[in-house]
């Protein structure tokens, strides 16, 4: 059984503005920096004129790791992520999928980015899936609430930039 991930924000100010925000690769190198974690790193990016693909990789620490994946996986954890978005006009749709090292499972999603009112709403939905009898669903939890927690300090990131480079 899967453990659901739901994410949603708005920000007030324009498409192209959060679109870049999200996905240029000065914004996703800063980003990384800022609060990728341990061996953070920006692995790939393309771009063309209606598609967005990148891949990066984040550490958690292993001391920083809960005790259940802790039962499973000795050392530092790494989340390795490749989003593709594609873009038509003023919407932005992607997919998402990500692995996680030592831990046979999955993690996919679908976003979101389109005008709503005077700003730009994210809408992200997902799941993780673990492959391990007993105690598969309960690290599926764990990682599910670490991502939806990582999409929160994105977000407040992204607004961030966007508030003070306005």
């Amino acid at each position: 059984m899967a453990s659901r991930i739901e994410h949603s924000t708005t920000f007030p100010h324009p498409f192209d503005q959060v679109l870049a925000a999200f996905t240029s690769e000065s914004a996703l190198r800063q980003r990384l920096d800022d609060i990728g974690g341990k061996d953070a790193d920006l692995l790939a990016h393309e771009k063309s004129a209606s598609t967005i693909t990148y891949r990066m990789r984040q550490g958690i620490p292993g001391e920083k790791l809960p005790s259940v994946v802790r039962g499973v996986h000795s050392g530092d954890l790494h989340v390795e992520r490749e989003q593709r978005w594609q873009v038509s006009g003023e919407t932005a749709s992607g997919t998402a999928s990500a692995s996680v090292t030592g831990v046979p499972g999955s993690i996919t999603a679908r976003s979101e980015l389109k005008p709503q009112g005077g700003g730009t709403a994210l809408r992200i939905t997902g799941e993780v899936k673990v492959g391990i009898p007993l105690i598969g669903g309960k690290i599926e939890r764990t990682i599910a609430e670490h991502v939806g927690q990582l999409l929160e300090r994105e977000s407040r990131h992204v607004a961030e930039t966007l508030d003070r480079d306005g």
